[in-house]
């Protein structure tokens, strides 16, 4: 059964996260979904949003410096957007929403990375602005949780993912993979 969406939400697929030695666990895979994605919501001439996380100084993803920068390919234009974000959520202090309601959008696709940060509060706060939605489980990814002496063993990343979806409730699509997705 396919999903379908009118819009697809690339979260934070930027350099320091998705390529190098300190990549998310399964970088590739998720790079490729992505990519995917992205190729089919251009066909279909979906509005397409990638988020682009402004981290604090020091971070993998302080602004303007190496690893910051979106490590896709953007097309940018009428129907492609670049949103840059102060916080996890994409719609937190941003045009995401102005975008989407100029768009008529009612229904997103979202991918990208930190699952269990920007990925989820970002679909959250979608789902409180009545949007439906679809997280196809194998297109968003995180980072091993590390142990906590004394409380847990190390949790990984795939496991943290699966819960972070699974947070959501049963308002959002959480088990469709990506090949399901659709775009009008």
């Amino acid at each position: 059964m396919t999903q379908p969406a009118d819009a697809l939400i690339v979260v934070d697929m930027q350099t320091a996260f998705v390529s190098g030695p300190d990549a998310v666990p399964g970088a590739d895979r998720l790079l490729e979904r992505v990519g995917e994605l992205l190729e089919r919501a251009r066909e279909a001439g979906a509005v397409v949003v990638h988020l682009q996380n402004d981290g604090p100084p020091g971070a993998d993803d302080e602004p303007e410096k190496p690893g910051w920068e979106l490590y896709l390919t953007v097309k940018t234009g009428a129907r492609e957007h670049v949103v840059r974000k102060p916080r996890d959520d994409g719609f937190d202090g941003t045009a995401l929403g102005q975008i989407l309601v100029a768009a008529g959008i009612r229904s997103l696709a979202i991918c990208g990375v930190m699952s269990e940060m920007c990925v989820a509060a970002t679909a959250k706060t979608a789902l409180a602005r009545g949007y439906h939605v679809v997280l196809p489980h194998d297109a968003h990814a995180t980072y091993n949780i590390p142990a906590l002496p004394g409380v847990s063993a190390e949790i990984p990343a795939h496991i943290a993912s699966r819960v972070a979806a699974w947070s959501l409730g049963n308002q959002a699509e959480t088990t469709v993979p990506t090949k399901a997705i659709t775009f009008s």
